[in-house]
């Protein structure tokens, strides 16, 4: 696991950027299921959500939704992979 997440080479940036895109994919997880304040699972999808606003924010004023499709979270997701496989894999 430690050598997947390039540890082993020292490329913090790299993991850093691979753990983003975990929350990425949990927030998107998260959001097909509906989430009462009560639920077990409601301060992980508010922490998600705090973290990955930021980024999906800007696409979204791109990219408004469509047809209840929010499909700047798609290409957010895409573009912060691009990012993380090609440049801070170089790091």
């Amino acid at each position: 696991m430690i050598a997947v997440l390039g540890l082993a080479s020292g490329n913090v940036f790299y993991v850093i950027g691979q753990l983003y895109v975990i929350v990425l994919v949990v927030r998107a997880v998260l959001s097909w299921f509906p989430m009462s304040s009560e639920s077990a699972l409601a301060p992980v999808a508010r922490v998600a959500f705090v973290l990955t606003e930021p980024v999906v924010a800007p696409f979204r004023r791109l990219i408004p939704p469509m047809g209840g499709l929010d499909l700047s979270f798609l290409v957010a997701f895409l573009v912060v992979e691009v990012i993380v496989q090609t440049v801070l894999v170089r790091l």
